[in-house]
């Protein structure tokens, strides 16, 4: 029954009475269905699209709880600060709260805010509650969520240059298609509904030395993507240049990479080659 303390998380709080409608009109998905015991996976972006944070949104009674990563918890309080306006809301880092998660059998403590995970049903829920009492960890988080394909913000995505169905936001529940403006939807519609996405961030299984982040994939010498997060145990996830061929063997650093796409993820359908191309009844190819 694996639980794991996530301290590479942390807390960021939204109070006051204009709370929910702040957030809607900055952030990727629907603020409106985080209710207590149903958690929302959000991203802001840029006005022009690119990704700066993404976040697990908790709802208690009188407040929001953002479950970010650590690294970004301050320049994320920070940012949503700047667009308040005349907003009657509040915002802080909550050092004094934690992030746990847990998935199969595992169940959370008694009366803290908890939540599945939005993402996919097989990630198991996540659970925010008071940093002095966390329990101990018997599970690899990391590894359960590279061993699903899941992304985790940093180390898989890239400040002010990834867009989010490069990272599976679109599939994965993370944006709404339906609810209205928000900062960085009109590059975010564009790229799902022009086509226009050129690369995807996939699971690769990793054999050999496990590659730094940002180390260059290859194929037949080219450079066809690069490393991003990885496990000692030999997964990982890659942003690899599209089309992506399932089982193929790339080369990365010292170790080789063969893409393992999830049942989640859709790609799009690769181009047919000029040989591939049908020919119309009583042409020619030209």
């Amino acid at each position: 029954m694996p639980l794991s303390p996530l301290p590479d998380r942390a807390v960021v709080e939204v109070t006051g009475e204009d709370r929910v409608a702040f957030l809607q009109g900055l952030v990727s998905n629907d603020v409106t269905q985080a209710a207590p015991g149903r958690a929302v996976w959000a991203a802001l972006l840029t006005p022009q699209g690119k990704w700066l944070a993404d976040f697990f949104i908790l709802a208690g009674a009188d407040r929001l709880l953002l479950d970010t990563a650590a690294g970004q918890a301050e320049a994320l309080a920070q940012r949503l600060s700047r667009f308040r306006l005349r907003s009657r809301v509040a915002i802080a880092r909550r050092e004094d709260l934690a992030v746990l998660a847990g998935w199969g059998e595992s169940l959370p403590p008694e009366g803290v805010l908890c939540a599945a995970d939005p993402r996919l049903p097989e990630a198991g829920w996540r659970a925010i509650l008071n940093a002095s009492a966390l329990p101990p960890g018997d599970g690899d988080y990391a590894l359960h969520r590279l061993s699903l394909g899941l992304p985790d913000g940093a180390p898989d995505l890239e400040p002010e240059k990834s867009v989010l169905l490069e990272a599976g936001f679109d599939e994965l529940d993370g944006i709404s298609w339906s609810k209205g403006c928000y900062m960085g939807q009109e590059l975010t519609a564009r790229t799902r509904y022009r086509g226009l996405l050129k690369r995807r961030l996939v699971p690769v299984a990793v054999a050999g030395p496990l590659p730094a982040p940002g180390t260059p994939v290859l194929r037949d010498g080219a450079t066809v993507g690069e490393m991003r997060s990885g496990h000692p145990t030999g997964l990982g996830l890659a942003l690899l240049r599209l089309p992506i061929r399932e089982g193929e063997a790339l080369s990365c650093g010292e170790a080789t990479l063969t893409p393992r796409l999830p049942g989640w993820m859709r790609l799009p359908e690769p181009a047919p080659s000029a040989a591939e191309s049908p020919v119309p009844a009583g042409g020619t190819v030209s």
